[in-house]
């Protein structure tokens, strides 16, 4: 199943891909705990069960700015960092032999054809393209061959990155948490709907490929994205796992590549979607903030 969370005038609901058109799952199994994506997390095997029935129908078509963040009511999202070697080396690291990881924040979530906001506190905006997996029953302790039965689905998504805030100290969230900074959809593809181990993912830059690869070249795949996370954490359903991104991105490029407004970006994950979006400028941040890594000696407080 694919499913899509759409504006309405109700607000934000989750809708199912029916035989054709969208189908709000609400409504059509009269169960409103199902009208949103961590409801039918919650809801497990039942939960989709009825959405399956509502997948049967006919639905209403839905334009590209209706759909919002296939993930809205994310509790969190845990990344993986530096999980394609030649992304590492690009970097000018080591390929890594632990994971590297850190947290986003629901803040920074936004729909897959929204506006990408570049922060006005970055002159170094760049993009990651990844694989989204959306956890359904979760767990702790899930090793890595049970993996698959935790998860309720997949999702494309731009992990848009402020270089020199994630680079101004030891640790990654300030570049990483923007508001606005990460998009992901247009769907939630079910584990059942497409193989996650070797699908082909790539960014394009105003029409000009900039990223491409497989998932099968990640170091620490899915599944043990999966058993790594839940080791220390107890995964929640809804929660999502960033996957990394490969090789490609704007800072390891020659000139830099940063992205700018009036940019289009795009993410392509095969089988699983593809999500646009136009970079515009932050609106109304104060001319005058102090914290700039690029300008502001931070080294005395």
């Amino acid at each position: 199943m694919r499913f899509a969370t759409v504006r309405t005038d109700r607000g934000l609901r989750l809708h199912v891909k029916g035989t054709e058109g969208y189908v709000d799952v609400g409504d059509a199994t009269g169960n409103e705990t199902l009208s949103t994506l961590a409801g039918l997390a919650y809801a497990g095997d039942a939960g989709l069960a009825a959405a399956r029935g509502a997948s049967e129908r006919a639905g209403v078509q839905v334009e590209k700015h209706q759909f919002g963040p296939a993930t809205p009511d994310t509790p969190r999202i845990l990344c993986l960092g530096v999980n394609y070697a030649e992304h590492a080396i690009e970097g000018g690291r080591e390929v890594p032999k632990w994971p590297e990881s850190f947290v986003r924040g629901m803040g920074s979530v936004i729909g897959p054809y929204d506006d990408l906001v570049a922060p006005a506190l970055t002159e170094r905006f760049d993009f990651e393209a990844e694989v989204a997996v959306v956890i359904g029953k979760g767990g702790r302790y899930i090793r890595a061959k049970d993996a698959y039965e935790s998860i309720l689905g997949y999702a494309a998504m731009n992990d848009g990155s402020a270089r020199e805030w994630q680079r101004k100290a030891t640790q990654w969230t300030p570049g990483k948490n923007f508001e606005g900074t990460m998009p992901i959809g247009p769907e939630v593809v079910t584990v059942d709907e497409v193989d996650i181990s070797d699908v082909a993912i790539r960014s394009t830059l105003n029409g000009e490929i900039m990223q491409e690869a497989r998932t099968s070249m990640m170091i620490v795949n899915v599944a043990r994205a999966v058993e790594y996370f839940s080791g220390f954490t107890t995964l929640r359903p809804g929660d999502v796992i960033a996957t990394g991104t490969p090789g490609g991105v704007g800072f390891a490029r020659t000139p830099p590549v940063w992205l700018t407004p009036g940019d289009v970006i795009e993410v392509f994950v095969e089988g699983v979607g593809t999500i646009s979006n136009t970079v515009i400028a932050e609106k109304d941040a104060p001319a005058d903030w102090p914290w700039r890594p690029l300008e502001v000696d931070t080294t005395n407080f």
